[in-house]
């Protein structure tokens, strides 16, 4: 057995080991990152199975190659290659919204944000529900919407209660379909739903309401809606509906979706911000003895 260098006299310099090693250590958390990153921007689109089809091929390719398989293996090799192309046209939409939420990452809404959101559909659902003016608005949390629904024209403007208002007031061209709300941003209008294919709904629900819950059946979206006949106001989230909610209920409900519970606070914090409060009362009695 080799001696090691402690053995032979010498001493291992830490220093020497992190320069040799930061660099692939680096290399290593950044593809972690970018990997992790773009995994998760996949998923939320229709293309996620193409991309594990592929994962499954390249595998297919890995073991033919180690099994010597020659025929199997040059096959899968022009296919990966020809996959290569029709990957990128395939994917044209996905990868301009990756390098556009790329370019949007220092922009990610605060809690705050998330809040201001939240009230503007409340507020947009009281002055329909008071004008009983039918309304569908979809609130995006991770799944694209726009690979779930038909038709809807671009709109692409800040939403704003009176915005929302206008857009679905019935002498609107517009009017009729719902929205898709992402960012505090109005993207999409007159957007048809994926209508529910379940049999246990009760009848008196209407298209509006079977609307929401199929689009909430195939995303994660959180989907308001304002009935046109009672002006009730409902939330559906994952299949889920609760019809005749109140203001309250709403923003609590969707307070609990889209805003994160504060981080608990670590001893070291607490510590700290006891402190903090504590020093002005001793300075105080110090100057009190003086």
């Amino acid at each position: 057995m080799a001696p090691s260098p402690v053995d032979r006299g010498y001493s291992v310099n830490p220093w020497d080991i992190i320069q040799k090693w930061w660099r692939p250590a680096l290399e290593i958390a950044i593809l972690t990152v970018v990997i992790h990153y773009a995994l998760t921007f996949v998923r939320r689109t229709r293309g996620w199975p193409v991309v594990l089809g592929l994962f499954v091929l390249l595998l297919a390719t890995i073991v033919t190659s180690l099994l010597e398989l020659q025929v199997l293996n040059w096959l899968l090799t022009a296919f990966l290659t020809i996959s290569a192309l029709g990957f990128l046209i395939l994917f044209q939409p996905e990868l301009r919204r990756l390098l556009a939420e790329l370019g949007n990452i220092s922009r990610a809404a605060t809690a705050q944000d998330e809040r201001e959101h939240i009230e503007t559909v409340v507020q947009a659902a009281e002055r329909l529900a008071e004008a009983r003016i039918g309304a569908l608005m979809a609130m995006e949390v991770r799944d694209d919407l726009a690979e779930a629904v038909e038709s809807g024209i671009v709109v692409d403007c800040q939403a704003t209660p009176e915005m929302l208002e206008t857009i679905f007031f019935p002498n609107n061209a517009i009017h009729d379909g719902g929205v898709i709300l992402r960012g505090g941003r109005i993207q999409r209008a007159a957007c048809i739903f994926p209508l529910t294919q379940r049999q246990d709904l009760n009848k008196s629900v209407g298209t509006r309401h079977r609307a929401a819950i199929g689009l909430t059946e195939e995303t994660d979206a959180v989907v308001v809606v304002v009935s046109e006949e009672t002006g009730a106001i409902s939330h559906v989230h994952k299949g889920q509906m609760q019809k005749g909610v109140t203001l309250e209920e709403l923003r609590a409900f969707l307070t609990s979706v889209f805003v994160k519970p504060a981080r608990p606070r670590t001893v070291a914090e607490s510590v700290r911000g006891l402190a903090t409060r504590i020093k002005p009362l001793l300075a105080r009695v110090e100057g009190k003895r003086g």
